[in-house]
């Protein structure tokens, strides 16, 4: 099988075999020829740039709907001296703080690569949405925890007037929290992904925060209406905590999302098994050892395999190869960028207890 040697280049036995050399394997990086692959790159940088416009629509449509509903909701909420209410406006300026860091991801997300950052920027989308996570919990969730506990312990003083001015304040926001949200769901839809189009963690997360906003104001009309029917202010503090408590469980469900494609999250299986599949149908491919895959960005993920080839390919052909197989995969699977190929000459279980195959060690 085909290994490298010193300066890189492999040895010939007579035959125009090429020479394995103890210990060591190929790590052949196919460099396609630059008019195939770059076609298809630029196709899937178009496709990822338009979908980034209509996704900056959505989040800059979210963002002006909480920004005018917390300025609401704090008057209401002052007016009527409403728990609840202040809890809602906390949480509408936690999603307008959010809806600028998702506007920061979809701007920086898209940087080129550099000599820095060879991979490039992709990963910046799940860092701000990371950012977003942490302003739901900390903004939102605390908040409407503190003034929950504060009405229980103090109470809330009850004014007619300013708890009709409240009502309506939570009636307007339910139906532009709900505008926003339709919004969303309307481009998951047309981009005709399904629940697919929600692997974008920008456009998750609005949906996350305009659904939790729906549910949340519903949950402050009902702590309302009850306190001025009973008098009891347990309802509305009540209500405050039930916000924090949703609160605190959707920041956990994004945060765990955003930590785990920002450690290195492995693309979906099913792509994985497609590649694999791909790469054993290959005629000068005797087994495919170990595939590992991992996410750089919304349409980018990191390829790298280690395969066993067929006994008789001097160093040219091997080369051949190799660029045939980057080409066929960069066609076949758009959102791969990167590809790396290790042609090794272990045996399969030597292969497969190796760090690459069982990612100890950070692998190969």
């Amino acid at each position: 099988m085909p290994v490298p040697v010193a300066d890189g280049r492999p040895h010939r036995e007579a035959g125009g075999r090429v020479a394995a050399e103890p210990g060591a394997d190929t790590k052949a990086h196919a460099d396609a020829e630059p008019g195939a692959d770059a076609e298809v790159t630029a196709d899937a940088e178009a496709a990822g740039a338009k979908g980034d416009r209509h996704t900056r629509v959505t989040v800059l449509v979210a963002l002006g709907a909480n920004l005018v509903i917390a300025v609401a909701k704090a008057v209401g909420g002052v007016l009527a001296g409403s728990p609840a209410l202040l809890s809602e406006a906390a949480h509408s300026v936690a999603d307008s703080l959010n809806e600028v860091f998702l506007l920061a991801a979809l701007r920086r997300s898209r940087r080129p690569a550099d000599t820095r950052h060879p991979f490039g920027y992709g990963k910046e989308r799940f860092f701000w949405s990371l950012l977003a996570a942490v302003g739901i919990f900390v903004m939102g969730g605390c908040f409407s925890f503190f003034q929950g506990f504060e009405a229980l312990r103090g109470g809330a003083a009850e004014k007619l007037s300013g708890y009709v001015a409240g009502l309506i304040v939570l009636g307007v926001a339910l139906l532009a929290e709900g505008a926003s949200l339709l919004r969303a769901l309307y481009q998951v839809r047309r981009q005709g992904d399904g629940l697919g189009g929600l692997r974008d963690p920008a456009l998750r997360t609005v949906i996350a925060e305009d659904g939790t906003a729906v549910l949340g104001v519903s949950l402050a009309l009902a702590g309302m209406a009850l306190h001025m029917a009973t008098g009891q202010v347990v309802w509305e503090a009540s209500a405050s905590l039930a916000i924090g408590l949703l609160l605190v469980y959707v920041a956990y469900r994004l945060g765990r999302d955003a930590r785990a494609q920002l450690v290195g999250e492995a693309a979906d299986p099913e792509l994985t098994g497609r590649i694999r599949a791909l790469l054993r149908a290959q005629p000068e491919i005797d087994s495919v050892e170990a595939v590992l895959t991992m996410k750089m960005g919304l349409e980018s993920t990191l390829v790298a395999a280690r395969v066993d080839l067929m006994p008789g390919l001097d160093s040219e052909r091997v080369e051949e190869v190799a660029v045939r197989i980057k080409r066929s995969l960069a066609r076949t699977f758009p959102d791969v960028g990167q590809i790396f190929l290790d042609v090794t000459d272990r045996p399969a279980g030597e292969a497969r207890e190796s760090p690459a195959a069982t990612g100890e060690r950070g692998g190969a």
